[in-house]
């Protein structure tokens, strides 16, 4: 519930980060509730869900991510992006959204708190079938997937995809969803989540402890590949010779993360007949539409792997960085 300031303005609980660094930055703290402006709401947040890009921003590594979230210190102290919950309050030009409304979808200003300020355009309804703490798993994880196989590949039926960390946030929504689009899918995961991506609709697993898709002689004509633990050249073994590559790890190095091999994808580009695309997700409430309807019919479920409580979102922050995830890691408020 909101405190009261001694001042009497309305406060609420965050976890707030001063400083960038590793997750013991991150510290419960009381701040103010913000106001919501003429096109925003106000959400009381039910779950928010977390993904690596929250944990490069929390540290500021590579420190490329400064010169958008600032240079010194993060410019809103609040991290988080994915949040679902229900709406408290809206402004003077909102009328799509009114208080009550259950939400889900993503802010720029942080969603580890009580509350949360952002704009109406942001927000779609809440499936009928889905509850709050899966909702908040969905938003950058599946809209990444959903961009890269459908905007980006233009995956069609019959097609051949491979997603390697099958098993991982996006991984998980992007077997669901290359399914959805009627391709013929291979997902690339550790031993113990073979079960779990078939029963995500995988045709075919592949163990990357006992066997490398790159020497196998298969080709595919969409590859996924959310690890990048394999040399470029070796991945374009696995692709068709028309067929669609697109890098998404988002690691790299320390100054400059994935841009390197970003860049030399693009230009390589130029002297083979297979695609390589790079690619930055771009949130869209459209495309979030799109997403909620594959939700309310069942043809996407959202994975869950751990739950956090709000005070313990450095440990959820923690558990992201070890880079073994199943699914999605949800703080529920």
């Amino acid at each position: 519930m909101p405190g009261t300031s001694r001042a009497g303005a309305a406060t609420m609980r965050a976890a707030v980060q001063h400083r960038y660094g590793p997750p013991s930055a991150l510290e419960s703290s009381e701040v103010g509730i913000p106001l919501p402006g003429r096109g925003d709401v106000l959400v009381r947040v039910g779950a928010a869900s977390l993904h690596p890009g929250d944990y490069f921003i929390m540290t500021g590594e590579p420190y490329v991510v400064r010169l958008v979230f600032g240079l010194r210190r993060p410019r809103h102290g609040v991290p988080g992006r994915d949040l679902a919950g229900v709406v408290t309050a809206v402004g003077k030009d909102v009328t799509a959204l009114r208080p009550g409304d259950e939400v889900f979808g993503w802010s720029t200003a942080g969603t580890l708190a009580e509350y949360a300020r952002l704009p109406a355009d942001n927000l779609v309804a809440v499936p009928a079938n889905l509850s709050i703490v899966h909702a908040a798993a969905v938003p950058t994880s599946a809209l990444t997937a959903f961009q890269a196989l459908r905007k980006i590949a233009n995956v069609r039926p019959g097609q051949t995809v491979l997603v390697t960390g099958a098993s991982g946030g996006v991984g998980t929504f992007a077997v669901q969803i290359a399914k959805a689009l009627g391709a013929e899918v291979t997902g690339v995961c550790s031993t113990r989540n073979l079960d779990m991506v078939g029963r995500l609709g995988a045709d075919h697993v592949v163990d990357y402890t006992t066997a490398d898709f790159t020497r196998t002689g298969k080709r595919y004509d969409v590859i996924l590949d959310n690890v990048e633990a394999q040399p470029l050249a070796a991945v374009r073994r696995a692709l068709a010779s028309t067929g669609t590559l697109i890098p998404n790890s988002g690691r790299g190095g320390r100054w400059l993360g994935p841009i390197g091999r970003i860049l030399k994808a693009r230009a390589l580009s130029g002297f083979t007949r297979q695609q390589l695309k790079p690619f930055t997700s771009i949130a869209k409430r459209q495309d979030l539409l799109v997403l909620a309807d594959l939700l309310s019919t069942g043809q996407i479920t959202p994975v869950i792997d751990r739950t956090y409580p709000l005070d313990e979102a450095a440990d959820a922050m923690r558990y992201i960085a070890a880079g073994h995830t199943r699914g999605k890691v949800v703080v529920t408020v």
